[in-house]
């Protein structure tokens, strides 16, 4: 191939967006050439390798958009640390039929149990599937949709939210809300209900859940939506965090 049609097939790649294309024709064009492959073949592995980009492009996508603090997986989760977690069902949960289904989950359990862990796992799970995630605290939650209700675009930040596929509201119960603060939460998991899926884990039991939300009737309610299609995992034990700043020591020792 010449230049010109060189410089004109790039500028015609840029403008489909096939990077993958632009960068790997020629390379391939000259090793189906070598195997004898026909063109047919030829294009079939380029656009073969086409979508397998553009697909580990859309998922960086994803779990850039989602805010994790951290990307892990469950692979790297100690099961054996937290005996009373159930491992099949976090393994099925993994399979993300429960977000299709708009279903949710809550984690229970003390602090250092790798509940973030685990709601980082299933987040990143959904973010393979080709799922919207968003992953954020209670507290920055609730901050933010009162600054939204302050500056008057609430009403956009709930869309927005109530969008997303699987909302990820991390370490529920640590700080107690406020009247407006604890009905602002309430209002986005309503708008949520039967409509995207909610994954919320808390160092509180249901019993004390009152006392972050400050009346028993609000808290009655929220449940009564949370719960209504839930899957609840137990993470009652040792700390998790602690189990493995020991066995690092141990490791460093040795």
């Amino acid at each position: 191939m010449t230049v010109a049609p060189k410089i004109l097939l790039a500028d015609h790649l840029k403008t489909l967006k096939l990077p993958t294309f632009l960068r790997e024709y020629d390379k391939l064009a000259r090793q189906c050439a070598a195997e004898g492959l026909d063109h047919v073949q030829f294009l079939a592995r380029l656009v073969e390798l086409e979508l397998i980009d553009r697909e580990r492009r859309m998922i960086e996508r994803r779990i850039k958009a989602a805010k994790f603090p951290a990307t892990k997986s469950l692979d790297s989760f100690d099961f054996k640390a937290i005996p009373k977690l159930n491992k099949m069902q976090v393994l099925e949960l993994a399979r993300c039929e429960w977000i299709d289904r708009r279903e949710n989950v809550i984690a229970l359990g003390p602090s250092g149990t790798g509940k973030t862990h685990i709601s980082l796992g299933l987040g990143l799970a959904a973010c393979q599937k080709g799922m919207s995630v968003s992953f954020v605290t209670a507290a920055a939650l609730v901050n933010e949709l009162m600054e939204a209700r302050d500056e008057r675009r609430l009403l956009r930040l709930q869309k927005q939210l109530a969008g997303v596929k699987l909302l990820i509201i991390d370490e529920l119960g640590f700080v107690p809300l406020s009247k407006t603060g604890a009905e602002l939460l309430f209002e986005l998991i309503s708008q949520r209900y039967e409509r995207g899926s909610t994954m919320i884990t808390s160092n509180l039991p249901f019993d004390e859940w009152t006392e972050t939300f400050g009346t028993e009737r609000l808290t009655g309610a929220l449940l009564d939506r949370l719960t209504h299609h839930v899957n609840i995992l137990e993470m009652n034990g040792d700390s998790y965090r602690l189990g493995q700043s020991r066995a690092r020591k141990t490791e460093a020792s040795t």
